[in-house]
């Protein structure tokens, strides 16, 4: 299908009728239905451009939890962010008759959106922060908004792939995009009403996660510790307006300028040292939940900046509120309280992951409890109410921590964990996290939390660094502090699956191997279904009692994003996006196949029971190294080229330059063999549009050296096919 540019945006009320006139009608009451329809149209605007449909409490009601609406109206459907949805036409007893009922092919970028679902329309965003609105029920395109994050992102760009996801209140979309702003577009037209810059000119901050919204603010955080001298913070806005209405900083400033509040004060006593030079971390850049009783808003906060202890805070204090669940109040932005999964945090173990909002029966009584599985290979349950620990279980490998002690509600952590001496400490899980961003989901009939776990290890040192003269080198390089090392062979290791755990027996209840390291964030509906899309490109629907597969659709593609489900002109639908991106596209041997980023198939795919749609064709081109008859090795230009490489591109090319989706494979590439094109898009930003960075410091030798480095990979990849068939 094609798909209509912003400025060309056609109104509802163009649809029922006015250009074409009505048939049947004399022109008088042609014009005369058209003007109504237009004043209609003029007022619901409003003189601000926002809509003034469906108000405030219609709002509140699609986003709160228990409702048994058909809109998936937030990131994780309500307000509580269970990722489960209460329709049960599409169950268990006829899943098998599940169809696609239409898609949409999507071009190259970023297709890890969680899609929105909203009064027969389907939202969803591809690349940086594109926004598409489509019919529901027919995928018919309405109108799409292109913010152009990519060319006024500088060297934000560097960072992130694009946005996974957008939030909706009161007629409006809202995106954050890489460059920092926040957008409230017309949710009826795709025009924008009003944007806001989030963040500080020259930081090294970017927005890639989905804003929310509650009592008509919306919230939003931001990513970029890993690669900045970044201090975490979320800020909260007027819905209709923009306006700033608080700001919650997550780690201490520097103490000579004051602090912004007594939880800063507090905060700060849990620091050592100069911290604030190398911006502390702490950054909100995807979880956040919210309590609409007690009007909390809950923040899951990041890594360390830098990543080791103990050139960060010479390896003293907790440094509060490094990856911690954080409990703040709606109105003020007020702290009320935390609780910290790691403290004084060193292995980039954030507690970004979603955070459900349940009530469960513990020994008997009714907690209200917010559940998590942060990076770190453990779930907690904690009271909501209090930020009291009531359970953590490990879910997967965990070398880090013998337990979590419940009385103190702090690690047992093992004596190397934190590589004293020059040791050398295995990690497990890795620094990506026995779960990552993709969602988990909580279903309150099967009472089961259900997991994308992922089994990685990593080894760890901090040898040859000096804590008291490290510094961070600046320019996006990133901001660890300490060395990082595969583990040794392990089966286990770039392995997963889809875990069903019971938070109340602290037990597995099932579980199901799912291929490669990475797998699809997840749904559960009350038609006792479990639906997760995997990087092997299939979408899968599992009973959620059992484990048992019922359904399964080959969608041609890997799938990160979770799916999600709603109601349109009266029938279920189901919809996913495919497509790999994100920092699964860092490492190839964490897949089940390498994908390629020109030709893999990124769709929007929706299905409905009896759905009869077919797929077209996939492409079938396979990536090969590109013929360069005057290549010549030098090994020591090679070696410098790479030594950029890791620097500077691995996180969208790949390692050893072989990428796995995110970005095109250089070494099938022409471009590295022409000084001039490579000058003209690595440092002059030939394709800054499409997502690649500019970097103007690299100088003519470096930008040599760097095309040698890969050149000499395509080399190595014509080498290997040539002794796998000779001749």
């Amino acid at each position: 299908m094609s798909e209509m540019d912003s400025t060309a945006a056609v109104p509802a009320m163009t649809e029922q009728g006015c250009p074409a006139g009505l048939p049947g009608s004399r022109p008088t009451t042609v014009l005369a239905t058209c003007l109504r329809l237009t004043i209609a149209a003029f007022l619901a605007l409003g003189t601000s451009g926002v809509p003034a449909a469906p108000g405030a409490q219609a709002s509140a009601h699609r986003l709160a939890d228990g409702n048994t609406g058909g809109d998936w109206a937030g990131w994780g459907r309500t307000y509580g962010e269970q990722h489960f949805s209460p329709l049960s036409e599409i169950n268990g007893g006829n899943v098998n008759k599940l169809g696609l009922a239409w898609s949409v092919d999507l071009p190259p970028g970023n297709a890890v959106s969680v899609p929105l679902a909203v009064g027969g329309t389907l939202f969803y965003t591809t690349g940086y922060s594109v926004i598409h609105a489509v019919n529901a029920a027919s995928g018919k395109p309405l109108w799409r908004f292109d913010p152009k994050a990519a060319e006024a992102a500088g060297e934000r760009l560097r960072q992130g792939w694009g946005s996974r996801g957008i939030a909706w209140w009161n007629g409006m979309i809202f995106t954050g995009t890489q460059d920092g702003r926040l957008i409230a577009v017309n949710a009826a037209t795709g025009r924008e009403i009003w944007s806001t810059q989030t963040l500080e000119p020259g930081d090294h901050r970017f927005i890639s996660g989905a804003p929310r919204v509650f009592d008509g603010k919306v919230i939003i955080g931001h990513g970029g510790a890993d690669s900045g001298a970044a201090r975490g913070y979320v800020t909260a806005y007027d819905a209709r307006t923009g306006k700033q209405l608080w700001r919650f900083w997550t780690v201490p400033g520097n103490p000579a300028n004051g602090f912004e509040n007594d939880a800063m004060k507090m905060a700060a006593r849990t620091w050592s040292g100069e911290w604030w030079k190398f911006g502390g971390g702490g950054t909100v850049w995807n979880a956040m939940s919210y309590d609409a009783d007690t009007d909390t808003v809950f923040i899951g906060t990041g890594n360390g900046a830098p990543w080791n202890h103990r050139i960060r805070s010479k390896g003293k204090g907790d440094n509060l509120f490094l990856c911690s669940i954080v409990a703040i109040d709606g109105k003020t932005g007020a702290y009320k309280w935390h609780y910290q999964v790691n403290p004084g945090e060193s292995w980039d173990y954030n507690a970004a992951m979603d955070m459900h909002l349940a009530d469960l029966a513990i020994n008997g009584t009714m907690r209200k409890v917010l559940i998590q599985a942060p990076k770190n290979g453990f779930l907690y349950v904690i009271d909501r109410l209090t930020g009291q620990l009531i359970s953590a279980e490990k879910i997967a490998k965990v070398t880090w921590a013998d337990r979590i002690d419940i009385a103190t509600g702090r690690p047992v952590e093992h004596p190397g964990a934190r590589f004293p001496d020059g040791t050398t400490f295995e990690m497990w899980p890795s620094n990506s996290g026995a779960h990552s961003w993709q969602p988990s989901a909580y279903s309150p009939l099967t009472r089961l939390v259900y997991i994308p776990v992922r089994e990685t290890g990593i080894a760890m040192n901090d040898q040859g660094i000096d804590p008291d003269t490290w510094t961070y080198q600046g320019g996006n390089k990133p901001n660890l502090g300490l060395n990082l090392a595969p583990v040794k062979p392990d089966p286990l290791n770039n392995t997963s699956r889809l875990l069903a755990w019971d938070p109340v027996a602290r037990q597995e209840a099932w579980r199901v191997a799912t291929p490669g390291a990475w797998n699809g964030g997840l749904m559960a509906t009350a038609g006792n279904l479990v639906f997760q899309g995997q990087i092997d490109g299939r979408i899968n629907g599992y009973d959620s009692k059992t484990g048992r597969r019922l359904w399964s659709f080959d969608a041609g593609a890997g799938i990160l994003a979770p799916p999600i489900t709603y109601t349109a002109n009266g029938k279920q639908y189901l919809t996913v996006l495919t497509g790999v991106g994100t920092s699964a596209g860092i490492d190839s041997s964490q897949l089940a196949a390498t994908p390629d980023y020109r030709t893999q198939q990124r769709r929007v795919l929706t299905f409905a029971l009896n759905g009869k749609a077919v797929l077209s064709a996939n492409k079938t081109v396979v990536p090969e190294p590109v013929r360069d008859a005057d290549y010549r090795p030098d090994n020591q230009m090679a070696m410098r080229g790479m030594m950029t490489f890791l620097s500077h591109c691995i996180e969208c090319h790949g390692i050893g330059a072989i990428a796995a989706g995110a970005a095109p494979d250089l070494r099938a590439s022409a471009i590295p063999l022409y000084g001039e094109a490579f000058r003209h898009i690595v440092h002059g930003g030939a394709l800054v549009s499409q997502g690649m960075p500019r970097f103007t410091e690299f100088t003519g030798p470096q930008l040599d050296d760097l095309r040698q480095y890969i050149r000499s990979e395509a080399a190595a990849w014509r080498q290997r096919e040539s002794e796998r068939n000779p001749g």
